[in-house]
């Protein structure tokens, strides 16, 4: 028989998860359960991890990944089913140069001081520690990845795939090589997809500037949020409709500073109801005047340098920063009388995403695929419900991006990544796409040729991930057989930098669709709901936090109350609340393990329904429809509310009630004894909770096992999840057992509210009518449970009042009567009741007395007065509860 790791004979008094997760963990990976095995007979359960990028550690969001992925993962492989969860991580181009420029910084040099070559070998190595590390903390979440399959984006598998998908499309002209508007980033020094943009809301100012005509007739005044572009002006456009410009379309300006003529022109794009009708047309550096500029064959006069900083074209400004080269030239205009007037204006400007530099729109020759050809199937994918997207509000959110989908910049200035498989002939300028290096020009043969520098966007190899990890251009076997993969869970956030991307590339490279789920989960957020950022300081480090209360506490507390594209809490007590589950799970064992005599087994059947007590066969009723509840609610994605069934059946209906009632039938060594079902139960229900607490469930289930007396499979993570069985179902027995914890919950609540101190016994009378017989067997449970004694049980009450002193709660399927006189003692607590009367009393005459004096009204700030007249209100409302109670004792 294989061994597993070693287990002590008594269980410990407390659950100590640093020694029993990494000793598991091991276990399975030495195993080899992570890796399934191809078998045409069966069809594959497939994730393919969103790979982390290589710029540090793991943050909660990635937990919260980790842990929905392998919920997922470790139910379908529980349910029989080949399952893979292929791991990876991301170069992520941008965002891993920016982090080792910022370290380069600090040692006061940077990327080009140091060359290329040095650059290139300093971030292989931090990509590969990050790789390493990323690795090691999945598994401290207790991932259950195939880690055999692990890929890096710049691995020679992926790349291969990007370089072929990027030829393809070149050859089909979907990737074409143009002058566009793109978002610069001066400070990262490269191109930026629309996405990669975040705009913020900024207070800024509409400067209005003269532009005087050419013929000396007077001026036309323009209005503009960034004056520094005049310099770059080819036109003033005006709409043709605007009555206030007839007959100006056709008239010439000159350009302040620079001193060019151009010309006024119609245009409906423009609104007249911005600024004053007249707009300045610079189309080098916005994309709508781009577009006006090509209908009206209108000049590109690009004024800024890469850096920022203006160059040639912009005449006098030469060489200075942006920003204050806006400063000077309204300087300029002011003292030349040129600025008619300066108005507050806040707008949108857009920011990298990465660094928070202001970016610039600049005309430049980039790389760009057409996506409106790759859209059109990935959208008819998802109408057609060959993709399902869940939550289904973001199937809307989805088709309107693909629809309203515009060219995708893919050219990145950068060193790392993949750089563009394009070569240059210098001796007849063709252009040579290929997958493998050539060594000449595919047109002319000259051997003079060179590579493209740019880089592709992170995004392109991103949106090959789920078939470039599987082989593909391959047609190996893990593509046949795992492709297409069955889910991709991600945030909510990527949908349009990722997913559609992907779905656009799966379809356009396989002919296939790369999923059949698209199941996004919401943000991580702290305790006040805010985002968690490094700015805020509110983050939480996930192997911290797990180091604290566990790991499974911690992938509990992930998924508690979360449903699809919703955000979530997280907080410390909700933490806490999930570490004292584990410990509760781990006491109810140990207290089922200790209860059997040493070396005793027993076979682990259902146990038959036949003479059983009530309680046991209620408590498999509840097992079993439990289990029909989460295999439903884990089919639906509503992993959240299963986890919730979970837990409320183990420490409710198991815990609290079944276990205590055990308790007391051993005590006393009736039978048929409880020990069988408390086994089968918990055997059963630590299946069923293994998905989400994978450790202590692992950690339990190896004791249980060594009660049973036969073979079990060697790892919970390999047994079969628990199926529902309809025949255990019991309505009878259930009415039963809610009528008596129900009325034991009722008399301890009663005894709550009255602070009725614990040691003491108090009285109760229940009125079960048509159940009183199938209750009478448990009054000496409700009395142990609710220390109450004597209980009387009677079927129903006599006619009449109730009587005075007493305390009576109606519930489903029974009263209880409780009198006063058992919880305390009257007379005192009479005397205590009317001096809590008296006080009150004393403190509202004072409150009436100040709310009717003129001069506290008249010289009180309202929000004190508003005060007090609340607290008028609360005491009022205290009072006549107190006379209430006066009344009944």
């Amino acid at each position: 028989m294989t061994q597993t790791p070693e287990m002590q004979n008594e269980m410990p008094k407390a659950y100590e998860a640093g020694k029993v997760e990494q000793k598991w963990y091991q276990f399975w990976l030495d195993k080899g359960y992570f890796t399934p095995k191809i078998d045409p007979k069966k069809k594959p359960f497939v994730i393919i991890m969103p790979p982390p990028n290589v710029t540090g550690e793991l943050h909660v969001g990635h937990a919260l990944t980790a842990t929905l992925e392998d919920i997922m993962i470790r139910w379908h492989r529980m349910m029989g089913e080949p399952s893979l969860w292929l791991p990876g991580v991301d170069h992520a181009g941008i965002a891993t140069q920016v982090v080792l420029e910022r370290l380069l910084a600090k040692e006061g040099v940077d990327r080009h001081k140091i060359g290329k070559e040095e650059f290139m070998k300093r971030i292989k190595v931090w990509a590969t520690d990050c790789r390493q590390t990323i690795a090691r903390q999945h598994q401290r979440l207790g991932a259950s990845c195939d880690w055999s399959r692990e890929r890096f984006t710049l691995d020679e598998m992926p790349s291969r795939a990007v370089r072929h998908a990027f030829v393809r499309l070149y050859n089909k002209g979907l990737i074409y090589r143009g002058e566009r508007i793109i978002n610069w980033c001066p400070r990262c020094a490269t191109a930026l997809s629309d996405l990669e943009v975040t705009h913020k809301d900024l207070g800024g100012h509409l400067w209005y500037v003269k532009y005087p005509y050419e013929d000396k007739s007077g001026y036309i005044t323009v209005a503009t949020t960034r004056p520094e572009t005049i310099l770059g002006d080819t036109a003033v456009a005006v709409n043709p409709k605007d009555e206030r410009y007839t007959g100006i379309i056709g008239k010439k300006v000159i350009l302040p500073y620079v001193n060019h003529v151009i010309p006024v022109i119609g245009d409906d794009a423009v609104d007249p109801a911005f600024g004053t009708g007249a707009v300045k047309i610079t189309p080098a550096h916005d994309p709508v005047d781009f577009d006006v500029a090509q209908r009206h064959n209108l000049p590109l006069v690009n004024i800024l340098n890469l850096n920022a900083t203006m160059n040639e074209n912009a005449g006098p400004y030469q060489g200075l920063e942006r920003f204050e080269c806006r400063k000077q030239i309204v300087a300029d205009l002011e003292r030349d009388g040129q600025l008619v007037k300066i108005d507050p204006y806040s707008h949108s400007v857009g920011h990298c995403q990465r660094c928070g530099t202001i970016v610039e729109p600049i005309a430049s020759k980039q790389w760009f695929v057409k996506t409106k050809p790759l859209a059109e199937p990935a959208i008819k994918a998802v109408t057609d419900g060959r993709i399902k997207i869940i939550p289904e509000r973001f199937t809307k959110v989805y088709l309107n991006w693909m629809e309203n989908i515009r060219d995708w910049c893919i050219s990145r200035q950068l060193w790392w990544g993949h750089q563009i498989p394009v070569w240059y002939c210098d001796d007849c300028g063709a252009l040579t796409a290929a997958v493998d290096e050539p060594k000449t020009c595919s047109k002319c043969g000259s051997a003079k040729i060179r590579q493209e520098p740019d880089v592709l966007d992170t995004w392109f190899s991103s949106a090959l991930w789920p078939h470039s990890t599987l082989g593909w251009p391959e047609y190996t076997a893990d593509f046949r057989y795992f492709y297409p993969t069955a889910v991709m869970e991600t945030g909510y956030d990527i949908l349009f930098f990722w997913v559609a991307r992907m779905i656009m590339m799966g379809i356009e490279d396989t002919g296939e669709i790369p999923f059949k789920t698209v199941y996004l989960h919401g943000l991580i957020r702290d305790e006040r709901g805010e985002k968690m950022s490094k700015v805020k300081g509110n983050v939480i480090n996930p192997i911290t936090t797990l180091e604290t209360y566990g790991t499974d506490a911690l992938r509990l507390t992930m998924i508690t109350g979360t449903s699809p594209g919703n955000d979530t809490k997280l907080t410390a007590d909700k933490l806490e609340a999930s570490r004292n589950f584990a410990n509760k799970l781990w006491n109810a064992s140990r207290f089922v393990m200790r209860s059997f005599p040493p070396g005793e087994k027993l076979s682990l059947a259902s146990p038959s329904m036949k003479d059983r007590p009530v309680e046991d066969r209620w408590i498999l009723s509840r097992l079993n429809r439990t289990i029909e509840s989460v295999n439903r609610l884990m089919g639906d994605f509503q992993f959240g509310e299963a986890q919730r069934y979970i837990h409320d059946f183990l420490w409710g209906d198991y815990c609290d009630w079944y276990i205590e009632l055990a308790k007391l039938r051993l005590t006393a060594g009736q039978e048929p004894s409880p020990l069988p079902v408390l086994l089968y139960v918990l055997e059963t229900a630590l299946r069923l909770l293994h998905p989400y607490m994978p450790f202590i469930t692992e950690e339990l289930w190896q004791t249980v096992k060594k009660h049973i007396a036969f073979p079990l499979p060697e790892s919970i993570m390999i047994a079969a999840y628990p199926e529902a069985d309809a025949a255990a179902i019991d309505p009878e027995a259930e009415e039963v057992m809610e009528a008596v914890t129900e009325i034991t919950r009722a008399i301890r609540n009663v005894r709550a509210q009255y602070r009725v101190e614990p040691a003491r016994w108090i009285t109760a009378q229940v009125y079960a009518d048509a159940l009183a017989t199938a209750i009478m067997p448990y009054v000496e449970a409700i009395q142990n449970l609710a220390r109450v004694k004597p209980l009387v049980l009677v079927d129903k009450r006599l006619a009449g009042a109730p009587g005075e002193n007493n305390i009576v709660t109606v519930l489903k399927a029974a009263e209880v009567v409780i009198p006063m006189a058992s919880m305390i003692d009257l007379a005192a607590e009479k005397q205590r009741i009317q001096k809590e009367i008296d006080g009150a009393q004393a403190e509202l005459d004072r409150l009436n007395a100040r709310l009717n004096s003129s001069e506290f009204l008249s010289k009180a700030p309202p929000q004190v007065v508003e005060k007090e007249r609340q607290k008028l209100v609360t005491l009022t409302d205290k009072l006549a509860r107190l006379k209430q109670q006066t009344l009944q004792s």
